[in-house]
């Protein structure tokens, strides 16, 4: 029988032993990132749509604003001994699979993995499919890990842009330019349809 209460034990110990910081400060930064969703609206199939579609930007402009805010506070956190890297591998076979199966779900969903998840909470039932189904590949695909890797290659190592650079203030002016990518962008958007639930 699962054991649940062990499962979630385990999580939180391997969680905290990775030191991305303690399970209240993780809770509180998901909340507030569901929150800048919800409140954007881009857990919307509406807006999704919108940008795949070129009618309208305020999920790019998210998600440039924030990658790059990110990015800022990423540089001054490394300079300051508050954060480190965890990069991964980069394996292109795994990458382009990846990015195919990604692409997939999107259009089929419309929404990503980090929009489902609130979608879910105000009762979108059809991507709590996605959500389960995502899940459940996620675990079948640690299983089978150790077979795909013939697959996955070629590893071309744990490279990041400011290595490719060799700039220690590089990633401070990536950030600063997706900044400005993002207010260039027009403020164009489509209306979002409300139906009866």
């Amino acid at each position: 029988m699962f054991d649940i209460v062990g499962f979630f034990e385990k999580t939180i110990h391997l969680v905290e032993n990775q030191h991305h910081g303690s399970i209240p400060f993780i809770l509180f930064l998901g909340i507030i990132f569901g929150a800048v969703i919800q409140w954007s609206r881009v857990d919307t199939f509406d807006k999704i749509a919108g940008f795949a579609m070129l009618h309208g930007f305020k999920v790019p402009k998210m998600l440039f604003f924030g990658i790059g805010l990110a990015s800022i506070g990423l540089y001054f956190m490394l300079k300051m001994g508050w954060a480190h890297y965890h990069v991964k591998p980069i394996l292109l076979g795994g990458i382009v699979i990846g990015g195919i199966i990604f692409a997939i779900g999107m259009a089929i969903l419309g929404l990503c993995p980090g929009t489902g998840p609130v979608a879910v909470s105000e009762g979108n039932i059809d991507v709590l499919t996605g959500l389960i189904g995502g899940v459940l590949a996620g675990a079948l695909f640690t299983y089978l890990y150790p077979h795909l890797k013939p697959i996955l290659g070629p590893d071309f190592g744990k490279l990041t842009l400011n290595q490719l650079v060799n700039k220690d203030w590089f990633i401070f002016v990536y950030g600063a330019i997706l900044i400005a990518i993002a207010y260039i962008l027009p403020n164009r958007e489509i209306e979002e349809e409300v139906g009866e639930i």
